[in-house]
């Protein structure tokens, strides 16, 4: 049975194992980013490392479709459901993140541009996914990753950098349609500016 869109933007939190802080992106926080060109569903390369001011790039498993299964076992995996409210959520307070100050957000993830296009349009974003489907990026900062029906993905988690230097991250990242705020409360607190 495929998805419905209502069950991609309407989840339950509470019938969703919450993910646990396993460690996997401790290392992240202070790093440069690596020089890796990733394509952006608006047609640009975008090289993370060379962008100047603040940027948030959340990252996630994968965006579902509604006219396509979600892999087996997608909703008792830790972390895997939400990729579609989260961006919602981005798409929703983008304006707020540039009153803040951010110049840059973008959606991540290993699916390859053609398949994030549909996402990006269906879900009017405002802003660009990238794709990491070679797995560059992902090697370059080990990035924490999970499996589904043989896939490699990336675990979700949020980076915010100003000058290519991770400064902060959100992970584990639960519930995701909550991440946008809290990138907002992180932006807002006079210590980090």
């Amino acid at each position: 049975m495929s998805p419905t869109p209502m069950s991609l933007t309407q989840v339950d939190w509470t019938q969703i194992p919450a993910p646990r802080d396993d460690g996997g992106a401790a290392h992240l926080p202070g790093l440069a980013m690596p020089s890796v060109p990733l394509p952006a569903t608006d047609g640009q390369v975008v090289d993370l490392s060379k962008l100047a001011g603040r940027c948030v790039v959340y990252i996630y498993p994968m965006t579902g479709r509604p006219d396509r299964d979600l892999p087996a076992g997608w909703d008792a995996t830790p972390g895997a459901r939400g990729c579609t409210p989260q961006s919602c959520a981005y798409r929703d307070h983008a304006a707020d993140l540039r009153a803040r100050g951010v110049q840059h957000l973008f959606g991540l993830s290993t699916q390859d541009t053609a398949y994030q296009q549909e996402a990006a349009s269906r879900l009017h974003l405002p802003y660009p996914l990238l794709s990491d489907a070679q797995g560059a990026l992902m090697g370059a900062l080990n990035l924490p990753r999970l499996t589904a029906d043989g896939l490699t993905l990336l675990k979700r988690c949020t980076l915010i950098l100003r000058d290519g230097l991770i400064q902060h991250v959100n992970y584990p990242v639960f519930p995701p349609n909550e991440d946008a705020a809290r990138v907002i409360a992180w932006l807002d607190d006079p210590v980090n500016a």
